[in-house]
């Protein structure tokens, strides 16, 4: 069994030390709460469970973190991939929602397993999820200051659990003044992908993710025989031209896991009971 988690990228020219030793805390509070939790559950509860986790708190970009569009509200994108079945389900610009991950697993249960704007909101309404503002203090003033326009924010899982099977999760409050209707990779498999060879949650850009299709062209070169090191290797490469702005993190069938980022520096943690590894 294996997790890993990322919650977006660090930036030691805007993010201060206290916040990135808050970072780390919560990482590694949070990927070791879902190990525990992923030794009584599938990967697929598990990821839901810790992307949860990591939308419930304000340090990250998603859930009650995320940023305000610029027309004053607050849009949020999730999904959510079975390794297994290889079906994949989200959502796209869900508002007043408190868990858009949640919403996505269950769509993963209905035939239209991507639905996006007052779709997806109405449909969460329908399965009981309340009327939930995730605006914070933080990022009203952000807004109005105009200075939460970094675009580098997102939080994402993978696991495998203990009968080897893989999932992936990704959760993102946007990057901030985005027009209204604008698509990020976190609903997409540009961003969020896995089969039963590999699994793979990117942040970033979205833009630069979707134009790269970079998770789902990591796993499909997992699946034709590249190690991970190695598909991480060539993808990334092909960002090079544009200069795409990504982290990705993944775990393969084997237990191996790998991330890579294209500028520094995304955060992240891995734990697989009894290694851990945090970013530095």
């Amino acid at each position: 069994m294996k997790l890993i988690i990322h919650g977006g990228f660090f930036s030691e020219s805007s993010t201060n030390h206290e916040t990135k030793v808050a970072k780390q805390q919560a990482l590694l509070r949070i990927v070791k709460d879902s190990y525990e939790y992923l030794k009584t559950h599938s990967a697929v509860e598990t990821v839901v469970y810790a992307v949860s986790l990591l939308e419930d708190d304000a340090l990250f970009n998603a859930g009650i973190g995320s940023q305000i569009q610029s027309d004053g509200k607050i849009r949020m994108s999730a999904s959510l991939m079975d390794g297994t079945t290889e079906k994949f389900s989200g959502v796209i610009n869900i508002e007043d929602v408190k868990n858009p991950i949640q919403v996505a697993q269950v769509l993963m249960k209905v035939d239209d397993r991507v639905l996006g704007g007052s779709g997806a909101t109405n449909f969460a309404r329908q399965h009981g999820f309340e009327v939930f503002s995730t605006e914070i203090e933080q990022r009203r003033k952000e807004y109005e200051a105009k200075l939460a326009a970094t675009g580098t924010g997102t939080v994402g899982c993978v696991a495998l659990d203990a009968n080897g099977n893989l999932a992936a999760a990704t959760s993102t409050g946007g990057k901030g003044f985005e027009i209204p209707g604008r698509i990020s990779d976190s609903a997409t498999v540009a961003g969020n992908y896995a089969n039963h060879y590999c699994g793979v949650s990117l942040t970033g850009v979205g833009e630069d993710i979707v134009s790269g299709a970079v998770a789902a062209k990591i796993v499909t070169r997992v699946t034709d025989g590249f190690t991970l090191e190695k598909a991480f290797e060539k993808t990334f490469a092909e960002l090079k031209p544009y200069d795409g702005f990504a982290g990705a993190i993944a775990i393969d069938k084997n237990g191996n896991a790998y991330h890579l980022d294209s500028h520094p520096s995304m955060v992240f943690a891995s734990f697989d009971g009894e290694n851990e590894e945090v970013f530095g």
